[in-house]
C-alpha cells in the first residue's frame, strides 16, 4: 500500500531489547493451573450441591412416611386405649425373680389385642415368652416374643379365626422357635 495521503508513519525497527521481551513473553509456556484448580473446584462445588439435593430429598421422603406412620400407630393405639368395645386386663406376673406386669387392650369390635410385657426377665438364649389365646376348643398360639433385652414390649395380636370364642390368656416359656402347644413354665393362665 502506498501513503498516498501522506500521513502513514515510517515503519523502524524496534530496539534489540524490546524485541527479546516481546518473543520471550510470547514463546514462554502459559500457566494454566489456575484455570484447571478453578474448573475442579466447580465441578466438585456442583457435585456436592446435586449430592446434597438428593440426599435432603431422600431424608424428606423418609422423614415423611415414618411421620405417617407414626400417625398411624398413635391412631391405632388410641383406639385400642380408649375404644368403647375395649375392655382392659392387666396380670401380675413374676420371671426370674422379677415382678413384672402383662396389660392386654382387648378390643373386641376389631378383634385385636394389643399386649404390653413390662418387667419381665429376658429369655434365656433358647427360649421365648408365647402368648397363647385359650379358646372354646383348646389353647392357640398368639405370638413368639423372644425378650433378648431389659425393656417393655408391646405387640398387636389378631384373634384367631378357628377355635372358637376367646375365654381367657396364657403365656408360657418355650423354646426360641415356638411350640404348637404349651410345654414350658406358665408364666400366667387368666381366664377373661
Amino acid at each position: 500500500m502506498t501513503d498516498w495521503l501522506g500521513i502513514l508513519a515510517q515503519a523502524r525497527t524496534p530496539r534489540p531489547e524490546l524485541k527479546g521481551r516481546v518473543l520471550e513473553r510470547a514463546l514462554a509456556p502459559r500457566r494454566r493451573w489456575p484455570l484447571a484448580v478453578a474448573a475442579v473446584l466447580a465441578l466438585a462445588v456442583a457435585g456436592s450441591g446435586w449430592w446434597a439435593y438428593r440426599t435432603i430429598d431422600a431424608l424428606t421422603a423418609e422423614r415423611d412416611e415414618l411421620a405417617s406412620r407414626v400417625t398411624a400407630y398413635e391412631d391405632t393405639v388410641s383406639t385400642f386405649i380408649h375404644g368403647s368395645s375395649t375392655q382392659l386386663i392387666q396380670i401380675p406376673v413374676s420371671t426370674g425373680g422379677r415382678v413384672g406386669a402383662v396389660t392386654i387392650f382387648a378390643d373386641s369390635a376389631r378383634h385385636r389385642w394389643l399386649v404390653r410385657c413390662d418387667g419381665l426377665a429376658p429369655n434365656a438364649r433358647a427360649q421365648a415368652y408365647q402368648p397363647w389365646f385359650i379358646t372354646e376348643t383348646g389353647m392357640l398360639t398368639a405370638a413368639v416374643m423372644p425378650m433378648d433385652q431389659d425393656r417393655p414390649m408391646v405387640m398387636a395380636l389378631d384373634m384367631p379365626r378357628t377355635g372358637g370364642r376367646v375365654m381367657g390368656a396364657a403365656m408360657s416359656i418355650e423354646p426360641r422357635a415356638g411350640s404348637t402347644i404349651p410345654s414350658g413354665p406358665m408364666v400366667f393362665h387368666r381366664m377373661l
